[in-house]
Protein backbone atom coordinates (compact mmCIF):
# COMPACT_ATOMS: atom_id res chain seq x y z
CA UNK A 1 0.00 0.00 0.00
CA UNK A 2 2.84 2.40 0.91
CA UNK A 3 4.70 1.47 -2.26
CA UNK A 4 1.71 2.47 -4.37
CA UNK A 5 1.51 5.88 -2.77
CA UNK A 6 5.18 6.59 -3.41
CA UNK A 7 4.75 5.61 -7.08
CA UNK A 8 1.89 8.07 -7.45
CA UNK A 9 3.91 10.87 -5.90
CA UNK A 10 6.87 10.16 -8.14
CA UNK A 11 4.64 10.19 -11.21
CA UNK A 12 3.14 13.57 -10.25
CA UNK A 13 6.56 15.15 -9.64
CA UNK A 14 7.78 13.84 -12.97
CA UNK A 15 4.82 15.37 -14.73
CA UNK A 16 5.45 18.78 -13.15
CA UNK A 17 9.14 18.60 -14.00
CA UNK A 18 8.26 17.66 -17.57
CA UNK A 19 5.78 20.56 -17.81
CA UNK A 20 8.32 22.99 -16.39
CA UNK A 21 10.86 21.92 -19.00
CA UNK A 22 8.34 22.49 -21.80
CA UNK A 23 7.51 25.99 -20.48
CA UNK A 24 11.21 26.89 -20.31
CA UNK A 25 11.71 25.69 -23.87
CA UNK A 26 8.69 27.65 -25.10
CA UNK A 27 9.95 30.84 -23.46
CA UNK A 28 13.41 30.32 -24.94
CA UNK A 29 11.90 29.72 -28.40
CA UNK A 30 9.83 32.95 -28.18
CA UNK A 31 12.91 34.94 -27.22
CA UNK A 32 14.81 33.56 -30.18
CA UNK A 33 11.86 34.27 -32.53
CA UNK A 34 11.62 37.87 -31.28
CA UNK A 35 15.36 38.39 -31.83
CA UNK A 36 14.95 36.96 -35.32
CA UNK A 37 12.08 39.33 -36.10
CA UNK A 38 14.09 42.32 -34.86
CA UNK A 39 16.99 41.23 -36.99
CA UNK A 40 14.81 40.77 -40.05
CA UNK A 41 13.19 44.19 -39.47
CA UNK A 42 16.62 45.83 -39.61
CA UNK A 43 17.52 44.19 -42.92
CA UNK A 44 16.65 46.10 -46.11
CA UNK A 45 16.96 43.39 -48.73
CA UNK A 46 14.20 43.42 -51.37
CA UNK A 47 12.99 39.84 -50.80
CA UNK A 48 12.80 40.49 -47.09
CA UNK A 49 10.98 43.79 -47.71
CA UNK A 50 8.46 42.01 -49.90
CA UNK A 51 7.92 39.35 -47.24
CA UNK A 52 7.68 42.02 -44.56
CA UNK A 53 5.13 44.03 -46.59
CA UNK A 54 3.13 40.90 -47.31
CA UNK A 55 3.04 39.95 -43.64
CA UNK A 56 2.05 43.47 -42.56
CA UNK A 57 -0.66 43.71 -45.22
CA UNK A 58 -1.97 40.32 -44.19
CA UNK A 59 -2.06 41.41 -40.54
CA UNK A 60 -3.76 44.72 -41.39
CA UNK A 61 -6.33 43.12 -43.70
CA UNK A 62 -6.94 40.35 -41.26
CA UNK A 63 -7.55 42.83 -38.44
CA UNK A 64 -10.06 44.66 -40.65
CA UNK A 65 -11.87 41.43 -41.45
CA UNK A 66 -11.89 40.35 -37.83
CA UNK A 67 -13.15 43.76 -36.62
CA UNK A 68 -15.76 44.10 -39.43
CA UNK A 69 -18.60 42.30 -37.57
CA UNK A 70 -18.05 44.38 -34.45
CA UNK A 71 -17.88 47.60 -36.48
CA UNK A 72 -20.99 46.60 -38.43
CA UNK A 73 -22.94 45.87 -35.26
CA UNK A 74 -21.72 49.15 -33.76
CA UNK A 75 -22.78 51.10 -36.87
CA UNK A 76 -26.19 49.40 -36.91
CA UNK A 77 -26.64 50.18 -33.22
CA UNK A 78 -25.63 53.82 -33.73
CA UNK A 79 -27.90 54.09 -36.76
CA UNK A 80 -30.82 52.61 -34.85
CA UNK A 81 -30.41 55.02 -31.95
CA UNK A 82 -29.97 57.91 -34.39
CA UNK A 83 -33.17 56.89 -36.21
CA UNK A 84 -35.09 56.67 -32.92
CA UNK A 85 -33.72 60.05 -31.85
CA UNK A 86 -34.57 61.54 -35.24
CA UNK A 87 -38.11 60.15 -35.06
CA UNK A 88 -38.59 61.60 -31.58
CA UNK A 89 -37.27 64.98 -32.76
CA UNK A 90 -39.57 64.82 -35.80
CA UNK A 91 -42.62 64.19 -33.62
CA UNK A 92 -41.56 66.98 -31.28
CA UNK A 93 -41.02 69.42 -34.16
CA UNK A 94 -44.30 68.34 -35.76
CA UNK A 95 -46.16 69.02 -32.51
CA UNK A 96 -44.46 72.39 -32.10
CA UNK A 97 -45.28 73.23 -35.72
CA UNK A 98 -48.95 72.37 -35.19
CA UNK A 99 -49.04 74.46 -32.01
CA UNK A 100 -47.41 77.36 -33.87
CA UNK A 101 -49.91 77.06 -36.72
CA UNK A 102 -52.80 77.00 -34.25
CA UNK A 103 -51.36 80.01 -32.47
CA UNK A 104 -50.99 81.90 -35.76
CA UNK A 105 -54.51 80.91 -36.86
CA UNK A 106 -55.94 81.98 -33.53
CA UNK A 107 -54.03 85.26 -33.74
CA UNK A 108 -55.31 85.85 -37.30
CA UNK A 109 -58.87 85.05 -36.21
CA UNK A 110 -58.64 87.43 -33.24
CA UNK A 111 -57.26 90.13 -35.53
CA UNK A 112 -60.14 89.58 -37.96
CA UNK A 113 -62.66 89.65 -35.13
CA UNK A 114 -61.11 92.82 -33.70
CA UNK A 115 -61.27 94.51 -37.09
CA UNK A 116 -64.97 93.63 -37.37
CA UNK A 117 -65.61 94.92 -33.86
CA UNK A 118 -63.75 98.15 -34.64
CA UNK A 119 -66.03 98.64 -37.64
CA UNK A 120 -69.07 98.17 -35.37
CA UNK A 121 -67.70 100.68 -32.88
CA UNK A 122 -67.03 103.21 -35.64
CA UNK A 123 -70.55 102.70 -36.96
CA UNK A 124 -71.99 103.25 -33.51
CA UNK A 125 -69.89 106.38 -33.02
CA UNK A 126 -70.88 107.87 -36.38
CA UNK A 127 -74.57 106.89 -36.18
CA UNK A 128 -77.19 109.20 -34.73
CA UNK A 129 -79.16 106.15 -33.59
CA UNK A 130 -78.64 104.26 -30.36
CA UNK A 131 -76.95 101.02 -31.47
CA UNK A 132 -75.82 97.97 -29.54
CA UNK A 133 -73.64 95.19 -31.01
CA UNK A 134 -74.28 91.46 -30.91
CA UNK A 135 -72.69 88.26 -32.19
CA UNK A 136 -74.58 85.73 -34.30
CA UNK A 137 -74.73 82.46 -32.35
CA UNK A 138 -76.90 80.32 -34.62
CA UNK A 139 -77.61 80.86 -38.30
CA UNK A 140 -80.77 79.08 -39.43
CA UNK A 141 -80.98 79.16 -43.20
CA UNK A 142 -83.47 77.06 -45.15
CA UNK A 143 -86.03 77.60 -47.94
CA UNK A 144 -88.68 78.21 -45.27
CA UNK A 145 -86.78 79.76 -42.37
CA UNK A 146 -84.20 82.55 -42.44
CA UNK A 147 -83.25 83.79 -39.01
CA UNK A 148 -80.39 84.43 -36.58
CA UNK A 149 -79.97 83.81 -32.90
CA UNK A 150 -77.88 86.57 -31.33
CA UNK A 151 -76.16 86.63 -27.94
CA UNK A 152 -78.01 89.51 -26.27
CA UNK A 153 -81.59 89.94 -25.11
CA UNK A 154 -83.53 91.84 -22.51
CA UNK A 155 -80.31 92.20 -20.49
CA UNK A 156 -79.33 94.81 -23.11
CA UNK A 157 -82.81 96.38 -23.45
CA UNK A 158 -83.62 94.46 -26.64
CA UNK A 159 -87.32 94.59 -27.59
CA UNK A 160 -89.47 92.89 -30.22
CA UNK A 161 -89.67 94.81 -33.49
CA UNK A 162 -86.27 96.52 -33.23
CA UNK A 163 -84.34 96.91 -36.49
CA UNK A 164 -81.21 94.81 -36.99
CA UNK A 165 -78.38 96.21 -39.11
CA UNK A 166 -75.30 94.80 -40.77
CA UNK A 167 -73.12 97.83 -41.10
CA UNK A 168 -75.58 100.45 -42.35
CA UNK A 169 -77.74 97.88 -44.10
CA UNK A 170 -81.13 96.81 -42.77
CA UNK A 171 -81.28 92.99 -42.67
CA UNK A 172 -84.21 92.13 -40.36
CA UNK A 173 -86.01 92.68 -37.07
CA UNK A 174 -86.19 91.21 -33.58
CA UNK A 175 -89.14 88.81 -33.18
CA UNK A 176 -88.35 86.89 -29.97
CA UNK A 177 -86.47 88.12 -26.90
CA UNK A 178 -85.00 86.06 -24.06
CA UNK A 179 -82.83 87.32 -21.24
CA UNK A 180 -79.47 86.47 -22.88
CA UNK A 181 -80.50 85.83 -26.50
CA UNK A 182 -82.86 86.99 -29.23
CA UNK A 183 -84.15 85.78 -32.59
CA UNK A 184 -83.78 87.94 -35.68
CA UNK A 185 -86.21 87.45 -38.58
CA UNK A 186 -84.29 88.26 -41.76
CA UNK A 187 -85.79 90.16 -44.70
CA UNK A 188 -85.36 87.02 -46.82
CA UNK A 189 -87.68 84.91 -44.62
CA UNK A 190 -91.06 83.95 -46.13
CA UNK A 191 -92.80 85.57 -43.14
CA UNK A 192 -90.98 88.88 -43.48
CA UNK A 193 -92.95 91.96 -44.61
CA UNK A 194 -91.15 95.30 -44.59
CA UNK A 195 -92.61 98.68 -45.73
CA UNK A 196 -90.07 100.22 -48.12
CA UNK A 197 -89.61 103.19 -50.43
CA UNK A 198 -87.74 103.20 -53.76
CA UNK A 199 -85.71 106.19 -54.94
CA UNK A 200 -85.79 108.48 -56.80
CA UNK A 201 -89.54 108.60 -57.40
CA UNK A 202 -90.47 107.65 -53.82
CA UNK A 203 -92.61 104.64 -54.79
CA UNK A 204 -93.90 102.82 -51.71
CA UNK A 205 -94.02 99.05 -51.59
CA UNK A 206 -93.84 96.00 -49.34
CA UNK A 207 -90.65 93.93 -49.37
CA UNK A 208 -91.73 90.30 -49.19
CA UNK A 209 -89.19 87.57 -48.32
CA UNK A 210 -88.87 84.67 -50.76
CA UNK A 211 -86.58 82.34 -48.80
CA UNK A 212 -83.55 83.52 -50.78
CA UNK A 213 -81.36 86.62 -50.93
CA UNK A 214 -83.68 88.25 -53.48
CA UNK A 215 -86.89 89.33 -51.69
CA UNK A 216 -89.71 90.63 -53.90
CA UNK A 217 -91.35 94.07 -54.07
CA UNK A 218 -95.12 93.72 -53.90
CA UNK A 219 -98.15 96.05 -53.86
CA UNK A 220 -96.53 98.47 -56.29
CA UNK A 221 -98.68 101.11 -58.00
CA UNK A 222 -99.67 100.29 -61.57
CA UNK A 223 -97.89 103.28 -63.06
CA UNK A 224 -94.55 102.64 -61.42
CA UNK A 225 -91.43 102.98 -63.52
CA UNK A 226 -88.78 100.97 -61.74
CA UNK A 227 -85.53 99.77 -63.31
CA UNK A 228 -82.46 97.89 -62.21
CA UNK A 229 -80.18 99.66 -59.75
CA UNK A 230 -82.82 101.80 -57.98
CA UNK A 231 -82.05 101.94 -54.26
CA UNK A 232 -84.50 100.59 -51.70
CA UNK A 233 -84.88 101.99 -48.14
CA UNK A 234 -87.16 101.40 -45.18
CA UNK A 235 -90.09 103.82 -45.40
CA UNK A 236 -90.83 104.10 -41.68
CA UNK A 237 -94.56 103.59 -42.30
CA UNK A 238 -96.63 102.52 -39.29
CA UNK A 239 -93.69 103.43 -37.07
CA UNK A 240 -92.21 99.94 -37.29
CA UNK A 241 -88.69 100.97 -38.29
CA UNK A 242 -86.78 104.19 -38.65
CA UNK A 243 -87.05 105.56 -42.21
CA UNK A 244 -84.06 105.69 -44.55
CA UNK A 245 -82.33 102.45 -43.63
CA UNK A 246 -80.76 101.11 -46.84
CA UNK A 247 -81.65 97.56 -47.88
CA UNK A 248 -80.54 96.92 -51.45
CA UNK A 249 -81.10 97.68 -55.12
CA UNK A 250 -83.86 96.79 -57.56
CA UNK A 251 -83.21 93.82 -59.81
CA UNK A 252 -85.84 92.82 -62.36
CA UNK A 253 -85.76 89.07 -62.96
CA UNK A 254 -88.37 86.69 -64.46
CA UNK A 255 -90.91 89.55 -64.69
CA UNK A 256 -90.59 90.04 -60.94
CA UNK A 257 -89.21 93.13 -59.27
CA UNK A 258 -86.75 91.86 -56.72
CA UNK A 259 -84.24 93.47 -54.40
CA UNK A 260 -80.59 92.50 -54.44
CA UNK A 261 -79.59 92.91 -50.78
CA UNK A 262 -76.49 94.92 -49.92
CA UNK A 263 -75.49 92.37 -47.26
CA UNK A 264 -74.84 88.69 -47.91
CA UNK A 265 -76.95 87.14 -45.15
CA UNK A 266 -74.86 83.96 -45.14
CA UNK A 267 -71.67 85.86 -44.26
CA UNK A 268 -72.68 87.80 -41.15
CA UNK A 269 -70.90 87.43 -37.80
CA UNK A 270 -71.76 90.66 -35.95
CA UNK A 271 -74.83 92.88 -36.15
CA UNK A 272 -76.04 96.15 -34.67
CA UNK A 273 -79.49 96.52 -33.12
CA UNK A 274 -81.13 99.92 -33.31
CA UNK A 275 -82.52 100.59 -29.83
CA UNK A 276 -84.17 103.79 -31.05
CA UNK A 277 -84.59 107.12 -29.31
CA UNK A 278 -86.99 105.58 -26.84
CA UNK A 279 -84.23 103.46 -25.30
CA UNK A 280 -81.35 105.84 -25.76
CA UNK A 281 -79.19 106.21 -22.66
CA UNK A 282 -79.05 109.61 -21.10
Amino acid sequence: MDTSREDVGIAIRSAFLSKGTQQKFSLFALILFSILLIFLESLQAKPINYVRSFIKDSIYRGSLIVSAPFSGISNINDGLFEHISLYKNYNKLKKENEELKNSISKSDFLELENSQLRILIDEQASSQSNLVSARVLIDKQSPYLNSFIINIGSNKDIKNGMAVLHGKNFIGRIIDVNFFSSRVLLVSDLNSRVPVIVEPTGVHSILNGDGKNLPILEYLPENHNLSDGRKVYTSGKAGIFSPGLQIGEVKIEDNLIKVNLYSDLSQITFVNINLGEKYKKK
